[in-house]
Protein backbone atom coordinates (compact mmCIF):
# COMPACT_ATOMS: atom_id res chain seq x y z
CA UNK A 1 0.00 0.00 0.00
CA UNK A 2 2.75 2.43 0.84
CA UNK A 3 4.79 1.70 -2.03
CA UNK A 4 1.32 2.19 -4.59
CA UNK A 5 1.63 5.63 -2.52
CA UNK A 6 4.49 6.62 -3.48
CA UNK A 7 4.00 5.49 -6.93
CA UNK A 8 0.92 8.05 -7.16
CA UNK A 9 3.14 10.96 -5.15
CA UNK A 10 6.10 10.49 -7.61
CA UNK A 11 3.52 10.44 -10.74
CA UNK A 12 1.79 13.29 -9.82
CA UNK A 13 4.64 15.31 -9.03
CA UNK A 14 6.33 14.53 -11.98
CA UNK A 15 3.52 16.26 -13.80
CA UNK A 16 4.23 19.06 -11.62
CA UNK A 17 7.79 19.60 -12.25
CA UNK A 18 7.77 19.20 -16.06
CA UNK A 19 4.88 21.71 -16.84
CA UNK A 20 5.18 24.23 -14.03
CA UNK A 21 8.74 24.40 -12.65
CA UNK A 22 7.99 23.14 -9.02
CA UNK A 23 11.95 21.96 -7.58
CA UNK A 24 13.32 21.13 -4.37
CA UNK A 25 13.57 22.06 -2.03
CA UNK A 26 9.56 21.73 -2.34
CA UNK A 27 7.84 25.16 -0.24
CA UNK A 28 4.70 22.87 1.44
CA UNK A 29 2.12 26.17 2.82
CA UNK A 30 0.24 24.70 6.18
CA UNK A 31 -2.66 25.88 7.91
CA UNK A 32 -3.92 25.12 11.10
CA UNK A 33 -6.33 22.38 9.78
CA UNK A 34 -3.14 20.60 8.51
CA UNK A 35 -1.04 21.22 11.41
CA UNK A 36 -4.11 19.74 13.79
CA UNK A 37 -5.18 16.36 11.48
CA UNK A 38 -0.73 15.66 11.63
CA UNK A 39 -1.10 16.46 15.23
CA UNK A 40 -4.33 13.75 15.37
CA UNK A 41 -2.41 11.29 13.47
CA UNK A 42 0.82 11.79 14.98
CA UNK A 43 2.57 12.26 12.18
CA UNK A 44 6.22 13.46 12.37
CA UNK A 45 5.95 16.16 9.26
CA UNK A 46 9.87 16.82 8.92
CA UNK A 47 10.51 13.16 8.55
CA UNK A 48 7.59 11.95 6.73
CA UNK A 49 7.38 14.52 3.76
CA UNK A 50 10.74 14.41 2.61
CA UNK A 51 10.59 10.65 2.58
CA UNK A 52 6.43 10.78 0.69
CA UNK A 53 8.16 13.18 -1.55
CA UNK A 54 11.51 11.99 -2.06
CA UNK A 55 13.04 15.52 -1.67
CA UNK A 56 14.11 18.07 0.39
CA UNK A 57 11.45 20.14 1.82
CA UNK A 58 10.37 23.18 3.56
CA UNK A 59 7.63 23.35 5.93
CA UNK A 60 6.03 26.91 5.59
CA UNK A 61 3.31 28.99 6.93
CA UNK A 62 2.17 33.18 7.14
CA UNK A 63 1.45 35.24 10.04
CA UNK A 64 -1.95 35.09 9.28
CA UNK A 65 -2.38 31.55 10.07
CA UNK A 66 -0.58 32.43 13.52
CA UNK A 67 -2.72 35.17 14.88
CA UNK A 68 -5.60 32.54 13.30
CA UNK A 69 -4.38 29.93 15.59
CA UNK A 70 -4.10 32.12 18.61
CA UNK A 71 -7.59 33.58 18.74
CA UNK A 72 -9.04 30.03 18.48
CA UNK A 73 -7.23 29.41 21.74
CA UNK A 74 -6.46 26.09 23.98
CA UNK A 75 -8.30 23.44 21.61
CA UNK A 76 -5.35 24.34 19.09
CA UNK A 77 -2.43 24.69 21.06
CA UNK A 78 -0.48 21.65 19.80
CA UNK A 79 -1.59 22.94 16.32
CA UNK A 80 0.39 26.10 16.78
CA UNK A 81 3.38 24.95 18.27
CA UNK A 82 3.95 22.85 14.96
CA UNK A 83 3.09 25.72 12.88
CA UNK A 84 5.54 28.31 14.81
CA UNK A 85 8.38 25.90 13.89
CA UNK A 86 7.56 26.44 10.55
CA UNK A 87 9.22 28.89 8.28
CA UNK A 88 7.74 32.60 7.86
CA UNK A 89 6.66 33.17 4.31
CA UNK A 90 5.64 37.12 4.31
CA UNK A 91 2.49 37.69 2.78
CA UNK A 92 0.15 41.02 2.12
CA UNK A 93 -1.55 41.32 5.07
CA UNK A 94 0.68 43.02 7.70
CA UNK A 95 -1.36 45.97 8.31
CA UNK A 96 -4.93 44.27 8.11
CA UNK A 97 -4.80 40.68 9.01
CA UNK A 98 -7.36 37.81 7.10
CA UNK A 99 -8.39 34.34 7.51
CA UNK A 100 -5.71 31.31 7.33
CA UNK A 101 -7.15 30.28 4.30
CA UNK A 102 -8.05 33.20 2.27
CA UNK A 103 -4.24 34.76 3.03
CA UNK A 104 -2.56 31.17 1.71
CA UNK A 105 -4.81 31.36 -1.21
CA UNK A 106 -3.21 34.39 -1.97
CA UNK A 107 0.14 33.40 -1.66
CA UNK A 108 -0.30 31.30 -4.78
CA UNK A 109 -1.99 33.86 -6.86
CA UNK A 110 -0.80 35.05 -10.71
CA UNK A 111 0.53 31.40 -11.15
CA UNK A 112 2.37 30.46 -8.28
CA UNK A 113 5.51 32.20 -9.31
CA UNK A 114 7.17 30.29 -6.00
CA UNK A 115 5.62 27.32 -6.73
CA UNK A 116 4.07 26.98 -3.14
CA UNK A 117 2.63 23.36 -2.02
CA UNK A 118 -0.76 23.84 -0.43
CA UNK A 119 -1.35 21.78 2.93
CA UNK A 120 -5.15 21.83 4.47
CA UNK A 121 -7.73 20.14 5.34
CA UNK A 122 -10.44 23.02 4.75
CA UNK A 123 -12.75 21.66 2.36
CA UNK A 124 -13.19 25.38 0.85
CA UNK A 125 -10.10 26.36 1.00
CA UNK A 126 -9.29 22.82 -1.56
CA UNK A 127 -11.69 23.64 -3.89
CA UNK A 128 -10.43 27.02 -4.15
CA UNK A 129 -6.88 25.86 -5.03
CA UNK A 130 -8.32 23.44 -7.19
CA UNK A 131 -9.62 26.39 -9.46
CA UNK A 132 -5.98 27.77 -9.89
CA UNK A 133 -3.69 26.46 -12.54
CA UNK A 134 -0.33 24.46 -11.13
CA UNK A 135 -0.46 24.51 -7.36
CA UNK A 136 -0.30 20.97 -5.86
CA UNK A 137 -2.43 20.11 -3.30
CA UNK A 138 -1.76 17.57 -0.06
CA UNK A 139 -4.05 16.81 2.58
CA UNK A 140 -4.11 13.76 5.52
CA UNK A 141 -6.10 10.66 4.96
CA UNK A 142 -6.49 7.75 7.60
CA UNK A 143 -3.12 8.90 8.78
CA UNK A 144 -1.45 9.09 6.04
CA UNK A 145 -0.26 12.19 3.52
CA UNK A 146 -1.84 12.23 0.25
CA UNK A 147 -0.39 14.38 -2.97
CA UNK A 148 -3.45 14.99 -4.69
CA UNK A 149 -3.85 14.96 -8.68
CA UNK A 150 -3.61 17.38 -10.56
CA UNK A 151 -6.81 19.37 -10.64
CA UNK A 152 -8.85 19.33 -14.23
CA UNK A 153 -8.40 22.68 -14.56
CA UNK A 154 -4.55 21.85 -13.94
CA UNK A 155 -4.67 19.94 -16.75
CA UNK A 156 -6.67 22.08 -18.86
CA UNK A 157 -4.48 24.77 -18.93
CA UNK A 158 -1.74 22.26 -19.63
CA UNK A 159 -2.77 20.99 -22.64
CA UNK A 160 -3.75 24.65 -24.12
CA UNK A 161 0.07 24.99 -23.74
CA UNK A 162 0.61 22.00 -25.52
CA UNK A 163 -1.58 23.64 -28.38
CA UNK A 164 0.08 27.12 -28.21
CA UNK A 165 -3.29 28.93 -26.81
CA UNK A 166 -1.66 29.52 -23.31
CA UNK A 167 2.56 29.98 -22.38
CA UNK A 168 3.23 29.22 -18.86
CA UNK A 169 4.29 31.02 -16.49
CA UNK A 170 7.37 29.06 -15.69
CA UNK A 171 7.55 29.17 -19.82
CA UNK A 172 7.34 33.63 -19.71
CA UNK A 173 10.16 33.48 -16.90
CA UNK A 174 12.40 30.94 -19.26
CA UNK A 175 11.50 33.51 -22.48
CA UNK A 176 12.49 36.10 -20.78
CA UNK A 177 15.71 35.16 -19.11
CA UNK A 178 17.04 34.06 -22.65
CA UNK A 179 16.22 37.76 -23.85
CA UNK A 180 17.67 39.35 -21.28
CA UNK A 181 20.95 36.45 -21.75
CA UNK A 182 21.28 37.59 -25.46
CA UNK A 183 20.62 41.15 -25.13
CA UNK A 184 17.14 41.57 -26.67
CA UNK A 185 15.93 42.81 -23.94
CA UNK A 186 16.68 46.58 -23.41
CA UNK A 187 16.93 48.80 -20.24
CA UNK A 188 15.09 52.05 -21.33
CA UNK A 189 17.72 53.52 -18.46
CA UNK A 190 20.89 52.16 -20.72
CA UNK A 191 19.48 53.67 -23.58
CA UNK A 192 19.36 57.46 -21.85
CA UNK A 193 23.08 56.66 -20.61
CA UNK A 194 24.08 55.67 -24.26
CA UNK A 195 22.46 58.95 -25.88
CA UNK A 196 24.44 61.26 -23.58
CA UNK A 197 27.59 59.31 -24.27
CA UNK A 198 27.13 59.99 -28.00
CA UNK A 199 26.02 63.25 -28.06
CA UNK A 200 28.83 65.62 -28.71
CA UNK A 201 30.32 68.53 -26.68
CA UNK A 202 28.52 72.10 -27.29
CA UNK A 203 29.94 73.40 -31.03
CA UNK A 204 30.04 77.06 -29.53
CA UNK A 205 32.48 75.96 -26.93
CA UNK A 206 34.55 74.46 -29.56
CA UNK A 207 34.64 77.75 -31.09
CA UNK A 208 35.49 79.67 -28.40
CA UNK A 209 38.28 77.22 -27.23
CA UNK A 210 39.96 77.71 -30.78
CA UNK A 211 39.72 81.65 -30.88
CA UNK A 212 41.70 81.10 -27.59
CA UNK A 213 44.47 78.94 -29.28
CA UNK A 214 44.70 81.09 -31.90
CA UNK A 215 45.02 84.10 -29.37
CA UNK A 216 48.03 82.45 -27.37
CA UNK A 217 49.36 81.67 -30.94
CA UNK A 218 49.40 85.18 -31.96
CA UNK A 219 50.73 86.57 -28.91
CA UNK A 220 53.49 84.16 -28.48
CA UNK A 221 54.39 85.06 -32.11
CA UNK A 222 54.19 88.62 -31.14
CA UNK A 223 56.48 87.92 -28.71
CA UNK A 224 59.03 86.75 -30.59
CA UNK A 225 59.07 89.07 -32.71
CA UNK A 226 59.66 92.05 -30.42
CA UNK A 227 62.62 89.96 -29.13
CA UNK A 228 64.32 89.61 -32.45
CA UNK A 229 63.86 93.78 -32.46
CA UNK A 230 65.45 94.46 -29.71
CA UNK A 231 68.65 91.76 -30.88
CA UNK A 232 68.58 93.65 -33.92
CA UNK A 233 68.38 96.89 -31.96
CA UNK A 234 71.48 95.52 -29.85
CA UNK A 235 73.94 94.53 -32.74
CA UNK A 236 73.51 97.54 -34.66
CA UNK A 237 74.27 99.64 -31.56
CA UNK A 238 77.51 97.06 -31.02
CA UNK A 239 78.27 97.87 -34.49
CA UNK A 240 77.85 101.56 -34.29
CA UNK A 241 80.18 101.95 -31.29
CA UNK A 242 83.08 99.76 -32.77
CA UNK A 243 82.53 101.95 -35.90
CA UNK A 244 83.31 105.61 -34.21
CA UNK A 245 86.26 103.78 -32.11
CA UNK A 246 87.79 102.52 -35.04
CA UNK A 247 87.45 106.31 -36.81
Amino acid sequence: MKITRQKHAKKNLGFFRNNFGVREPYQILLDGTFCQAALRGRIQLREQLPRYLMGETQLCTTRCVLKELETLGKDLYGAKLIAQKCQIRNCSHLKNGVSGSECLLSMVEEGNPHHYFVASQDQNLSMKVKKKPGVPLMFIIQNTIVLDKPSPKTIAFVKAVESGQLVSVHEQESIRQLKEEQGLVKNPERRRKKRKKISGPNPLSCLKKKKKAQDTKSSASEKKRKRKRIRNRSTSKVLSVKQNAEG
